[in-house]
C-alpha cells in the first residue's frame, strides 16, 4: 500500500475526527472510504456516458431507436412482474437520419 500526505484545513480536519470518532473508527478509515466511494461514483458516471456515446454511435449508424414510450411499457410490465418481449427498434426515416448524423457532427 502506497502513502500519501493530505493537507486539510483544520475546520475539516476537525469535521473528519468528530464524525469517525462517533461511528467508533478512525479518521484514516474515514478518508478512504470517503474517497473510495466518490471513485466508484465518478467511475460509474464514466462507464453511463460512455455506454450513452457507444449507444448513439449505433444509432447514428443504424438509424434504429427506441422512443419513451416503448421503453416506459417494458420498465413497467417488468415491474409489475411480467416477461415482456424487448421493444422493437423503430428505424428512422433516411431524411430523419441525415439531420441527426449532420447534428451530430456539429457536436463534434
Amino acid at each position: 500500500m502506497s502513502t500519501t500526505t493530505l493537507r486539510l484545513p483544520e475546520d475539516l480536519k476537525a469535521r473528519i475526527e468528530r464524525l469517525s470518532a462517533a461511528r467508533g473508527s478512525t479518521a484514516h478509515a474515514f478518508m478512504l472510504e470517503a474517497i473510495a466511494e466518490v471513485a466508484d461514483r465518478l467511475e460509474k458516471r464514466q462507464d453511463f456516458a460512455d455506454e450513452a456515446e457507444r449507444r448513439l454511435k449505433k444509432m447514428l449508424r443504424t438509424g434504429e431507436y427506441l422512443n419513451t414510450d416503448d421503453i416506459l411499457g417494458f420498465t413497467a410490465a417488468l415491474a409489475r412482474g411480467e416477461q415482456p418481449p424487448k421493444p422493437k427498434p423503430r428505424k428512422m426515416a433516411p431524411d430523419e437520419l441525415a439531420r441527426m448524423r449532420a447534428s451530430a457532427r456539429r457536436a463534434g
